[in-house]
């Protein structure tokens, strides 16, 4: 029925998509900066404008930071995808920053999935998905590291309290719930759109160590970065820590916050909440802690998603034989 609809009427709601990502994307940067529960946003200009920290310095200092740490994920984006395809550093921008746009109103960034398919023909659509999982994973995988890290040496730190008995059995829980899940789904017949597991699991074995390696080391490089920045904005305030004890906070803070499902949009929301109990360690002010949370935002998600709004305008589907 589909190939029934009139070529002008295709492109009609084809634009009509594009414009509803980029109108969606626009929608809930306005409403996470204007309805933000935690810090109003007369309270954040109000309090940027009464410390009077940013020098063109230091501005221009956090906009190099997050454009290294946007660098090293469309490198990291462009590795991967090579394994099947050759694109250009240009293409690995626009699929990025336009997944990341569309990643913005969907619970756990899962729209940057089929943002980023649509950039290629059907016969790569599949791997393509699992590529960005991949990538995903990897970034995950460094933060659940260095989180957990950083978590132990935080509670044994600050002695906090901490059922060991409950973590423990809910630990051991999850491993065998996970074992069972692994086995259970490898030794059936369960499928993800035609896929096998047991394909997937081949495929991604057939993808080279160099390949994997450097996708953990560029998902290192990237969260060294943003947490770089992190701290970089807390000596901007005026915030007396040693870089060593910042980084217990803010890896627990990541770490903590990334295992808690959520729409994008509100990941500041969770991150403010977290980064608050934290810091008050430290004796680190709610204010200060929201409002860096909220630079971080403005610079790693909310800016980048607005360029990728141009690639999404100016999207165009790839040629069937592509």
């Amino acid at each position: 029925m589909l190939y029934n609809v009139p070529y002008k009427t295709k492109q009609f709601f084809f634009v009509l998509i594009k414009l509803s990502i980029v109108i969606g994307a626009f929608y809930f940067i306005y409403s996470k900066l204007a309805e933000n529960e935690n810090l109003k946003f007369s309270d954040f200009v109000a309090f940027l404008r009464e410390n009077d920290t940013f020098s063109l310095k230091n501005i221009i200092f956090l906009l190099i930071l997050s454009a290294f740490n946007w660098f090293f994920e469309i490198l990291k984006w462009q590795f991967l995808v090579k394994t099947i395809k050759n694109i250009s550093f240009r293409d690995a921008l626009e699929q990025s920053l336009g997944g990341l746009t569309a990643s913005l109103i969907t619970p756990n960034r899962i729209g940057e999935y089929g943002a980023k398919a649509a950039y290629f023909a059907k016969p790569f659509r599949k791997r393509i998905v699992l590529l960005n999982l991949l990538g995903n994973m990897a970034q995950m995988t460094i933060t659940t590291v260095l989180g957990s890290i950083g978590s132990i040496v935080f509670v044994s730190r600050y002695q906090i309290e901490v059922d060991y008995y409950k973590v423990t059995r809910f630990v051991f829980l999850l491993i065998i719930i996970s074992a069972f899940a692994f086995f259970g789904i490898k030794y059936t017949k369960f499928s993800i759109k035609g896929y096998s597991i047991n394909r997937i699991f081949e495929h991604v074995k057939s993808i080279s160590l160099l390949v994997h390696a450097s996708n953990l080391l560029l998902s290192l490089v990237r969260y060294l970065i943003f947490s770089f920045q992190f701290y970089y904005l807390l000596t901007i305030f005026g915030v007396e820590v040693d870089y060593t004890k910042a980084m217990v906070l803010i890896t627990s803070m990541y770490f903590l916050a990334s295992i808690v499902p959520s729409v994008s949009i509100f990941d500041v929301v969770i991150k403010g909440s977290v980064a608050v109990f934290l810091f008050g360690y430290v004796q680190v002010n709610e204010l200060t802690i929201l409002s860096i949370i909220t630079i971080m935002w403005l610079l790693n998600f909310a800016t980048p998603s607005l360029f990728g709004s141009y690639s999404i305008l100016n999207f165009k589907l790839p040629k069937p034989q592509e």
